[in-house]
């Protein structure tokens, strides 16, 4: 597949899952639908892995660092964020799981003595007052009880726990294990993590027949956590981290128009400069200058 329909598959397919957990929001509890959603995912790759004869079986130590993968990409966050997609529309979700642009890079700096950019710092600094601009009705009133404070708190929150993931994630690699086999595995783990939550927390294994549940269901298994994570990850051998990571600046974007159409959000001057402020301070973050720019890698 050509690289520029990589790019837009993957852009067009995460732009969109953020409506499909919006639409998971409702009769089944918010763990259920994540469990089925990683259940369904999980065994799809797994079976992928088999067919092809990628090797799945690892030491205690890598099976525990794959299980701390799977908690922190395809457990804890989702759970989290279907929740906060009963207080924010999907749009506002997806530009402030933008955010894990600085995220990653701060965590790279304390975990892995990455050096820390002058751009990330003001980056992060731009993103950061496009987030005051954007939520500034809820900080203006600073109620902590508000539909708008608890849903960025929750998406923050969830954000935090997809950067963790990725610095494991990163950890696995650099040990050599393949990215494909840990998020078959990790997918796995996740699912039977959020199942074992749900139990405990006595939420019903309900199953809500109707055409958008199953449909959005289905929609966030299989494109939005296979065929998307295939792409995205085939872009990544070709063009390198870094300019494959811009499809975290355009995302948010697809999500916008499609909140705009499907779920009646509406734009003000201030929303609209904290949206284009926190895209520029991505956008910032992930610019290398003159000869520290990294040369793509090449699949």
């Amino acid at each position: 597949m050509p690289g520029p329909l990589l790019y837009a598959v993957t852009v067009l397919i995460w732009g969109t899952t953020w409506y499909g957990i919006a639409l998971q929001v409702g009769t089944v509890p918010e763990t259920v639908s994540v469990a089925y959603r990683f259940a369904i995912a999980g065994a799809l790759l797994l079976a992928f892995c088999l067919a092809r004869g990628r090797r799945l079986a690892f030491g205690w130590r890598d099976q525990l660092l794959i299980a701390a993968q799977g908690a922190c990409l395809f457990c804890i966050n989702y759970v989290v964020f279907y929740v906060a997609a009963g207080y924010l529309p999907s749009g506002l979700l997806a530009v402030v799981f933008s955010t894990i642009v600085v995220m990653n890079m701060i965590g790279a700096a304390l975990f892995f003595g990455t050096p820390m950019r002058r751009q990330v710092v003001a980056g992060a600094g731009i993103g950061l007052t496009g987030m005051g601009l954007l939520f500034w009705p809820e900080l203006h009133g600073f109620d902590l009880s508000s539909d708008g404070m608890i849903g960025l708190g929750l998406s923050l929150f969830a954000t935090a726990f997809v950067s963790a993931g990725n610095l494991i994630s990163a950890r696995n690699q650099r040990a050599g294990l393949g990215v494909m086999e840990t998020n078959a595995l990790g997918m796995s783990y996740g699912a039977g993590f959020t199942t074992v939550f749900a139990l405990l927390n006595g939420d019903a294994f309900l199953f809500d027949t109707s055409f958008a549940y199953i449909g959005s269901l289905l929609y966030l298994a299989v494109p939005g956590s296979v065929i998307a994570f295939w792409c995205y990850l085939t872009l990544l051998g070709r063009i390198g981290a870094e300019r494959a990571s811009y499809a975290m600046v355009l995302f948010p974007v697809i999500a916008l128009g499609v909140s705009t159409l499907v779920e009646g959000f509406r734009w003000s001057p201030m929303t609209f400069a904290g949206v284009a402020l926190i895209l520029a301070g991505n956008v910032l973050v992930m610019t290398r200058t003159g000869a520290r720019a990294e040369a793509p890698a090449r699949g």
